[in-house]
């Protein structure tokens, strides 16, 4: 049990509560007992005394009276019996040297019996010359009868007998409130144990609620005040229970949200010290630790987000503005976090606007290059058709030939809308695939003689490898011959004279594989990442004959992708280039 317990507090209070009491009670019953020993000695050898001067006053004997009188005393009193200043007698002889008629008619106090006719009392010596004085209580009377001058009667005591009944008293109250002090404390601490026993049951309880155990009951043993807070307790952790449940909810509910965010989120307090973060506020962190290493930058967060986080929390405004580093966008909203007095923090809100950049910069560019290839061939057509309007050709061979070229650009005009139509089709998803079963062999073969006319016109060997092990796949065979119409073209305008195109039919671990190859111009390092976008063509000076709208790999992929396949292209400048495409086996989803 510890010293601080409630136990022993309340214990020692009741402790030193009943001790001061008993220390009262005993100091004044010890008092009032000595004063009533006193007393009633006093009294004692008062009516003695006049009981002695009542006697002597009756008999006219005085041998007689005295022998009466010696008779009323017992053992331990002593009288003395003075008639006249001549004549005294005592009870004890050995007296006589002690007290003489001298002693009392000088003693101021015994003379007033004499002169006042008083009853006096005096606590006197009776042994002053020895080391050990012993004292005692003299009461004197008066006395008229043996003389025309008053006489005495002086009765005394020795106050030791009145002592050790006094010690005897003072024992008796001692050890009585000894044992009462006793009784106290065993009572004192079976009360406090009994009290306090429901309070450390709820000392327990609140240990076990503050390491989050809500489900822990105090037993209510009285209907007291204890009772009452018991009950209350149990209130109290029911409703802490449900409010710390709904406080998990609450933080789980929001923890989802921020997590589920698409947008960054950084709580920051006062100092500017991060607080909480969602996952892609943790990738913002990441890439900022990036760009630490490459600067040398030992700052947490980029400076521009430090100064909107204190221009928020000093202006308590919310605050925007733009990062961008390792190519990436960023928007940022910081807004002040307030509590019921001061500003205790901030939000930053950070949306990464890296894809709608790319997206505006691809839209715009969309539009430039939709309005180039429209611009040449609409040029072409007003001004070849204002030439026939003009009559500017002199013979039907020239009108011909006009009429040649604005057919052409007017074909061209169709070839790039509806190649525009197409890829926005696939990229919205609203193509549908016819998927069948196709024999692979004739189909590649179809293909290659489809291509054998324009090979020779280019001087260009085109051949075919077909080295599969399944004779049938599925897949959509027009979206699929649009492909390779696509990659075959290609190769055959980039290649050189006497050149090579390959087509490589084989299996894989995840499908078909078809390669489609070249020993052309090839395709520069930096450009192989944009082979795949819209309006993407090569550098003209490697290209023979037309040139291409810019969008026919781009369908390319979206038709790979749309069969979950999947395109890669491998290529260097001088050696040619290499498209490679897989369609998964079995592949019979249909969109």
């Amino acid at each position: 049990m510890k010293w601080n317990s409630v136990v022993l507090k309340l214990w020692a209070t009741i402790l030193l509560l009943v001790f001061v009491v008993l220390f009262v009670l005993l100091v004044l019953i010890i008092q009032f007992f000595n004063d009533f020993v006193g007393e009633r000695a006093t009294d004692s050898l008062t009516n003695t005394a006049y009981r002695i001067a009542v006697n002597l006053e009756r008999h006219d004997d005085l041998e007689f009276g005295l022998e009466v009188a010696w008779e009323l005393l017992d053992d331990v009193t002593n009288a003395i019996i003075i008639t006249d200043e001549d004549h005294i007698y005592y009870s004890q002889q050995d007296d006589a040297e002690k007290f003489t008629l001298n002693y009392f008619y000088n003693d101021p106090v015994f003379k007033k019996v004499f002169t006042g006719n008083k009853t006096v009392k005096k606590e006197i010596q009776l042994s002053p010359e020895t080391g050990n004085v012993d004292q005692a209580l003299m009461i004197g009377v008066p006395l008229d009868k043996f003389s025309n001058q008053k006489g005495a009667v002086f009765i005394y005591q020795s106050l030791d007998v009145m002592n050790d009944t006094m010690k005897a008293t003072n024992k008796i109250i001692m050890w009585s409130a000894l044992i009462a002090f006793i009784l106290t404390t065993v009572f004192a601490f079976f009360l406090s144990t009994r009290i306090t026993a429901p309070l450390r049951k709820m000392r327990e309880s609140a240990a076990e609620v503050a390491k989050g155990k809500f489900d822990v009951k105090v037993p209510i043993l009285t209907r007291d005040e204890i009772g009452e807070l018991a009950k209350t307790f149990n209130q109290m952790r029911k409703q802490l229970k449900i409010n710390m449940t709904a406080l998990k909810q609450e933080k789980e509910q929001l923890s989802s949200i921020l997590s589920s965010m698409a947008d960054g989120v950084i709580t920051f307090n006062k100092a500017g010290e991060i607080i909480v973060t969602n996952p892609p506020a943790q990738q913002f962190m990441k890439a900022w630790e990036k760009e630490q290493e490459i600067n040398n930058d030992t700052s947490k967060i980029p400076q521009k987000l430090i100064n909107l986080i204190n221009d928020a929390v000093a202006n308590e405004t919310e605050q925007t503005g733009e990062i961008s580093f390792q190519g990436k966008y960023w928007t940022v909203i910081v807004t002040p976090q307030f509590d019921e007095q001061s500003i205790r923090g901030a939000v930053a809100v950070l949306r990464d606007m890296t894809e709608e950049r790319k997206l505006d910069k691809l839209r715009k560019d969309f539009i430039a290059n939709v309005s180039h290839e429209l611009r040449t061939p609409i040029a072409m057509l007003q001004g070849y058709s204002e030439a026939l309007m003009d009559d500017i050709a002199a013979s039907e061979q020239e009108r011909k030939e006009i009429a040649t070229v604005i057919n052409e650009e007017s074909q061209r005009m169709g070839r790039l809308v509806n190649e525009l139509l197409d890829l926005a089709r696939l990229e919205s998803g609203q193509m549908r695939l016819y998927k069948e079963n196709v024999e692979i062999k004739p189909f590649i073969e179809r293909i290659s003689k489809k291509f054998m006319g324009i090979a020779k016109v280019n001087n260009v060997r085109l051949e075919i490898q077909v080295e599969t092990m399944k004779k049938v796949y599925m897949f959509d065979p027009d979206r699929i011959e649009q492909v390779l119409t696509n990659l075959v073209d290609n190769a055959i305008r980039h290649t050189h004279e006497d050149g090579l195109v390959r087509i490589i039919v084989k299996d894989s671990e995840k499908g078909l594989q078809i390669e489609v190859s070249d020993n052309g111009s090839g395709i520069s390092e930096e450009d192989l990442p944009f082979v795949f976008e819209r309006f993407y063509k090569a550098d003209k000076a490697r290209t023979r004959g037309r040139s291409g709208t810019g969008l026919g790999l781009a369908i390319v992929k979206n038709i790979i992708d749309a069969h979950q396949g999947t395109i890669y292209v491998k290529s260097k400048i001088g050696q040619g280039t290499t498209f490679v495409f897989v369609l998964p086996q079995e592949n019979e989803r249909k969109l």
